[in-house]
């Protein structure tokens, strides 16, 4: 009952001092309707293929008024190196990425995802943990996405993205944001927390992503599934605040302790990122951009099953 009474005071407090000067991790669309006319707000729209909410000729069918168009799957947001998808690209290539956007170290950023199922919110959530790990706290992210956005009734403009001149952004590393491989080989051994954010059949082996070369988990860690923070409302999703206590508290989480978040590409594991770090108020969290696709190449590395038919679960190693 304490551990459950602390983790719900830390909800509260992070979700208090969002109501202060500084940008609360997550808005809604009146908040960025309010905000909408500040010189040194950007508004960052990240729809792409991965989700429902289509590319960049959705983008010019209806957008949000003054928004800067860049594509989460297709403009370098991630990269695969040595076969493995879903990478952290260097910095030097980020900052040329948001400098070209017209994205500046003062400017306050609000990602906007397609907010049409699921999936979409961890395109939000890993371009937010990105400028995070890039030194950049000025950055929100809006809830229900796009779809939210019209579900409220404001106004959308059609046509081009907004045209920013570029500018000079420059990163700095935060490499405590950043789970290695080895570390999480060490992880097994030590206090920080696992979380796989899969669905549980992924989690369980009885699905294979195309990304690993193997089914299952890594050993320890603990079922989170992206998907249990969110819901959907009038034809829109939504992360729902309201359920993180529970689920956090159903995976039986620490939030004192080191926390890696993983899945099988470093997407769905932002969203548990974002809600574990950003609003449950976790004191070290990190996010394993390798997740499944990197642990599961070496056939040396173990892996954790369900065996079908025990209520068990059993190491094996390829």
């Amino acid at each position: 009952m304490s551990r459950l009474l602390a983790l719900v005071l830390i909800v509260a407090s992070s979700l208090a001092m969002a109501d202060g000067d500084k940008t609360p991790p997550l808005v809604d669309a009146d908040w960025l309707d309010a905000n909408l006319n500040r010189n040194d707000l950007v508004i960052l729209d990240v729809r792409s293929g991965i989700d429902n909410g289509g590319d960049r000729s959705s983008f010019q069918k209806a957008h949000i008024p003054g928004s800067v168009y860049s594509s989460y799957t297709g403009d370098g947001w991630r990269e695969s190196r040595d076969g493995v998808a879903g990478l952290l690209p260097p910095v030097a290539s980020l900052e040329r990425l948001i400098g070209g956007l017209g994205i500046g170290n003062d400017d306050t950023v609000v990602i906007v995802p397609a907010g049409t199922g699921v999936t979409d919110f961890g395109s939000a959530a890993r371009v937010y943990w990105t400028f995070r790990v890039l030194g950049h706290d000025d950055v929100t992210i809006l809830n229900g996405g796009f779809a939210g956005w019209q579900a409220a009734g404001m106004n959308v403009a059609t046509g081009q993205s907004e045209q920013r001149e570029m500018v000079g952004f420059e990163g700095t590393l935060q490499q405590d944001l950043i789970a290695s491989l080895e570390e999480v080989e060490e992880a097994r051994n030590s206090q920080a927390q696992l979380v796989d954010a899969r669905p549980s059949d992924y989690f369980t082996g009885e699905t294979q992503s195309p990304a690993a070369k193997a089914p299952g988990t890594i050993p320890g860690s603990r079922s989170l599934p992206h998907s249990d923070f969110l819901g959907q409302r009038n034809q829109a999703w939504y992360l729902n605040e309201g359920e993180i206590t529970a689920r956090v508290n159903q995976a039986e989480l620490d939030p004192g302790a080191r926390t890696i978040a993983f899945c099988n590409t470093g997407h769905w594991a932002a969203t548990d990122w974002f809600v574990l770090s950003e609003l449950a108020g976790f004191e070290e969290v990190a996010l394993y951009d390798g997740s499944m696709a990197e642990w599961s190449q070496d056939s040396d590395r173990p892996l954790q099953v369900a065996k079908k038919g025990l209520g068990k679960i059993l190491d094996f190693f390829n």
